[in-house]
């Protein structure tokens, strides 16, 4: 109904003297909640009745959540737009026992109905929850029922945690009609005080157009047609239109354990990533419009296989005297200083990647979310969603010495509890003078073997503050949207990555 009250204020922002009535309709999705979705026949649970209206002549439009609409409808006819798109991601969300749970090494049991999230989420959150030296074991059963159905099972103690749409959460909170105050009000409280993690892009893959709001109309109904085309946004049809096509290629319906993802990191365009298991139980990942770079192996330079050659460490005596109440680890080897550990768990904890993720969950620490590898500037929207109500005032970043200056400089807190310490070798520089092209990961790498580097070099990058560093010393990079991005075109593309 939300999503009803959303098409509304779109169509009278071009129409404001049309009458807009909102009738609201159940679906078999919504009426068969004894049974698991993966165990009903065919498809378009939640949409095809509602698509059937528009054919009785009950209604001009249609709403979907066009996540739950096949490809093979969506495909049918050109009486579609897309209206609206929130984030796309998953979140996870706990019952306050859950770090009790953890510390004894209970089982956790997660309610999900969907083979995706079970498939991705659940070995994510084996590594991503604080570990206290047990094995954390998770047992998945099945849920369902609309949002504050499944929130208030969890609040009973039915489940140690469940798996939501981020979307869906975030505009029943927004919402501001009067009729949802109830709802609303139910929502926040059934959320106070349960941990959550806003789960990654990368390792939990969304499902394709997850978040789209899509309205329909009866494509023989001309005047419809055209009303729908003064309100469709065309960046997210394409979006979505790539994102359905994509998926169909590896599988379509409720029981689909694969996720699409439009990526959109900072100071590059976005790219479609998607991963999981398609329908023939093949395991697979991939990326569309990377870069297309033509070099052979002995002609690229990759810092991903020398990162241990670049720098030692230094880390200060103290831990820093941080008053902000989130801190942002900007990498892993900040969590080698003595004590910092113990401080963070006392804080709201948010990591640059995965990796990071996981040295902190190593450490006992709750992480709740994670900027993907795809630049610490991509998290500012996310703080703003009424889930989390985070504002910059309130965020630090902890990074190295020299990065910390950098980030002050353009206005961003940052602290540093370490440095870096150039090392000088003899065998990298020769490497780096004698090559076509370098995928550099950090900016301070490019900064110790500045010297070394032809003038002719093509320079390679992930998104984020290095490609932005880059470009401020004059380098026109080329940009993938994270490490692993380039990592998975570099073996589809080079046959060998040997560095012998």
């Amino acid at each position: 109904m939300i999503q009803g009250e959303l098409v509304r204020t779109k169509i009278r922002a071009v129409f404001p003297e049309l009458e807009v009535e909102i009738i609201g309709r159940s679906s078999r999705g919504d009426r068969e909640l004894n049974v698991p979705l993966s165990s009903l026949d065919g498809s378009d649970f939640f949409t095809q009745e509602i698509s059937e209206s528009l054919r009785k002549g009950e209604a001009e439009f249609a709403v979907h959540s066009l996540k739950d609409m096949s490809a093979p409808h969506f495909f049918s006819h050109d009486a579609f737009a897309i209206v609206d798109r929130d984030d796309v991601r998953d979140l996870a969300i706990f019952h306050p026992s859950i770090h009790e749970k953890l510390r004894s090494g209970k089982k956790i049991v997660i309610g999900t109905c969907s083979p995706r999230r079970e498939e991705m989420a659940i070995g994510f959150l084996k590594s991503a929850l604080p570990q206290f030296g047990h094995p954390i074991e998770i047992e998945v059963r099945s849920i369902r029922g609309n949002v504050e159905g499944r929130l208030q099972q969890l609040h009973d103690g039915k489940y140690d945690g469940t798996i939501l749409a981020t979307a869906g959460l975030n505009r029943l909170l927004r919402d501001e009609e009067k009729e949802s105050d109830r709802y609303k009000v139910s929502i926040k409280s059934l959320l106070e005080g349960k941990p959550t993690m806003l789960l990654p892009l990368i390792e939990c893959v969304p499902a394709p157009c997850q978040a789209a709001i899509v309205v329909e109309a009866d494509p023989f109904n001309a005047e419809a047609v055209d009303l729908l085309k003064s309100i469709n946004d065309e960046q997210l049809w394409l979006e979505a239109s790539l994102e359905k096509k994509k998926a169909y290629e590896y599988g379509t319906g409720c029981l689909q354990k694969f996720g699409v993802a439009t990526i959109k990191p900072a100071h590059t365009t976005s790219v479609i990533y998607a991963a999981g298991e398609d329908s023939k139980g093949n395991i697979f990942q991939q990326w569309e419009t990377l870069p297309e770079i033509t070099i052979s192996e002995q002609e690229l330079f990759s810092t991903t296989d020398f990162m241990r050659d670049f720098f030692t460490y230094e880390w200060t005596d103290k831990v820093p005297k941080i008053d902000e109440e989130c801190v942002f680890v900007a990498n892993y080897k900040a969590l080698q200083q003595e004590g910092l550990s113990t401080f963070l768990q006392s804080k709201k904890v948010w990591a640059s990647g995965s990796k990071t993720w996981k040295e902190l969950a190593r450490r006992g620490i709750w992480v709740e979310g994670s900027a993907d590898g795809l630049g610490f500037e991509t998290l500012s929207s996310v703080w703003q969603m009424p889930l989390f109500n985070i504002y910059s005032s309130e965020v630090v970043i902890l990074t190295h010495e020299e990065a910390a200056k950098r980030w002050m400089q353009k206005g961003t807190k940052a602290v540093s509890n370490y440095r870096l310490l150039p090392q000088e070798n003899n065998v990298v520089a020769e490497r780096i003078s004698n090559v076509k092209a370098i995928f550099w990961t950090s900016f301070s790498q490019f900064e110790n073997y500045r010297k070394s580097i032809n003038e002719n070099i093509i320079h390679i990058c992930p998104g984020g503050e290095t490609a932005a560093l880059l470009r401020n010393a004059g380098i026109d990079p080329v940009i993938f949207p994270t490490i692993q991005s380039f990592l998975s075109w570099r073996k589809r593309n080079i046959h060998s990555t040997s560095v012998a």
